[in-house]
């Protein structure tokens, strides 16, 4: 409201300033010596006394028309300047060339942005730092921890999906008549058991993660990839864009996909998987997508410890973690990492 009113204000006093000077040059062309004649001039067949004042209104109405219209643009324009700096993209130089009515407005806004930069790089830096810290400190020890674990299982349980599988496959060998119900009840235990020795593996692989060890990211992912599609009956799909990143923002992405695909391999009897990593506007974006049963993310305990590990992992990096899913439609997970300056080098 103090908005409309500034330019209803603005307009009459821009009417009356027009009234005014209209009046002299007026009176400066045309002086008159009885003003009582003043009152019988017409000008377009209206006397002077309502056509200056009806001149000097529509002037100040198209003033104010003016006026509301430039001050809405530059109030999208600032829209536009917070809406991308909300996203996480930083604004070019031709978006922050500010109107000089604004121009404390976009000031502010300037502040705001070079905040928000300074911040996602210590957070970036720190990251890189914790990275670098953390995998020295723990990575022996969880690694023992794992390998025990994987030892464990493979020793145990992997064995004896093998042995039930040699078994098996002795039985329906010998089995005379291959289309009886027998031979195909036993035909269907033994593609069972096979298919639990592929999930055992693939969960062997990320009980043990495998660290990128002096290689990219777009290395790792694509190692990871490689080797998970020989593993698992499951169409594997990937698109991988090579882009130099701060080893923490590498760390951190590539936990996240291996994080992604273990609650993936474990719970989504998805029948494909497609990843993407990709650079666009100066966002870096992971893209992990599956055709399975899908969950309610409005739940809790859907997610459970992974995709909790995974909100603060994006977080460490200053990136913004999605993840879209509907019941038996499948899964998305998106993650959105904002590329500094150094990063582009």
């Amino acid at each position: 409201m103090k908005y409309i009113q500034r330019q209803i204000l603005s307009s009459v006093f821009f009417s009356i300033i027009a009234f005014t000077i209209a009046t002299i040059i007026y009176l400066v062309i045309f002086p008159v010596a009885d003003w009582q004649v003043v009152l019988e001039i017409k000008l377009l067949d209206l006397p002077v006394l309502f056509f200056i004042p009806a001149v000097a209104v529509a002037l100040g109405i198209i003033y104010g028309v003016i006026s509301t219209y430039n001050y809405k643009k530059q109030m999208e324009m600032v829209e536009e300047a917070l809406y991308e700096l909300e996203q996480g993209r930083l604004l070019s130089e031709d978006k922050t060339a500010q109107p000089e009515e604004l121009e404390n407005v976009w000031r502010r806004v300037k502040n705001i942005q070079k905040q928000m930069s300074e911040q996602v790089k210590t957070a970036q830096k720190l990251a890189s730092e914790k990275a670098i810290d953390q995998e020295k400190q723990v990575q022996k020890i969880v690694s023992q921890e794992r390998n025990r674990l994987a030892r464990e299982l493979h020793d145990s349980v992997s064995q004896q999906l093998f042995a039930a599988s040699m078994l098996m496959s002795a039985i329906t060998e010998t089995k005379q008549e291959q289309a009886s119900p027998e031979a195909k009840q036993l035909k269907l235990v033994e593609e069972m058991i096979h298919q639990s020795q592929l999930e055992m593996r693939a969960l062997l692989l990320h009980l043990r993660p495998v660290p990128l060890k002096g290689k990219s990211l777009q290395e790792g992912m694509q190692e990871l990839l490689s080797e998970l599609s020989q593993k698992v009956p499951m169409e594997i799909s990937w698109t991988v864009e090579s882009h130099p990143l701060e080893k923490g923002v590498e760390d951190h992405l590539f936990r996240i996909l291996q994080e992604s695909i273990s609650n993936t391999l474990r719970h989504a009897k998805a029948t494909s998987l497609e990843v993407l990593l990709i650079h666009r506007d100066d966002l870096v974006i992971l893209r992990i997508s599956d055709d399975g049963v899908g969950f309610d993310v409005s739940e809790e305990k859907a997610g459970s410890y992974g995709l909790q590990n995974m909100h603060e992992r994006t977080k460490e990096i200053g990136g913004v973690l999605k993840v879209v899913s509907l019941k038996n439609k499948g899964t998305r997970l998106e993650v959105k990492v904002p590329l500094m300056a150094g990063d582009l080098n």
